[in-house]
């Protein structure tokens, strides 16, 4: 995290090769376009190991790469529990993955942790599901709920941190 950033961000799902980096890359991209790179600090992480050290699944690539947002420099990782120490929001994308950090979280940090689609309420939804045993509209419909999301939380990330 940069010592310039106001506020830190880990998006997670379960392998960190779906949801979780389309989330951080979808957000990137919001964040740079309204300048403020520099005061959002912003990254994702698998509630397990599976893909550690892999790219992105090419199909969330490439959904995400046809709205303009580049996910090619991401590899997986696995939350650990320092993460709840370093970020100020850890946002699960549903309740399995919430769950399971709740599990490690450590408790005087619990109150950073939320399902991202609570920051969009009118999606209609509360989880982002999974899109990786899916056909390729699964990965739209992820990108448009993150969209949703990522927009929502920009908004209450400026109103709290004054940015």
């Amino acid at each position: 995290m940069t010592r310039e950033a106001a506020v830190s961000v880990l998006f997670v799902c379960m392998g960190n090769i779906c949801r979780s980096p389309t989330a951080q890359g979808v957000f990137e991209y919001l964040v740079e376009n309204e300048g403020l790179s520099g005061r959002i600090h912003i990254d994702s992480a698998g509630t397990h190991a599976y893909h550690v050290g892999e790219g992105p699944d090419s199909r969330a690539m490439q959904a995400a790469l046809r709205r303009g947002v580049d996910l090619s420099t991401q590899r997986a990782r696995r939350v650990a529990e320092v993460d709840f120490q370093r970020f100020d929001l850890v946002l699960a994308m549903d309740r399995d993955n919430y769950s399971d950090l709740l599990a490690v979280c450590p408790t005087e940090q619990a109150g950073k942790l939320r399902l991202f689609l609570d920051f969009a309420p009118q999606a209609g939804a509360r989880e982002v599901p999974d899109p990786y045993y899916g056909g390729g509209t699964g990965f739209e419909r992820v990108l448009d709920l993150v969209e949703l999301a990522a927009r929502g939380l920009l908004a209450e990330i400026r109103q709290q941190y004054r940015l």
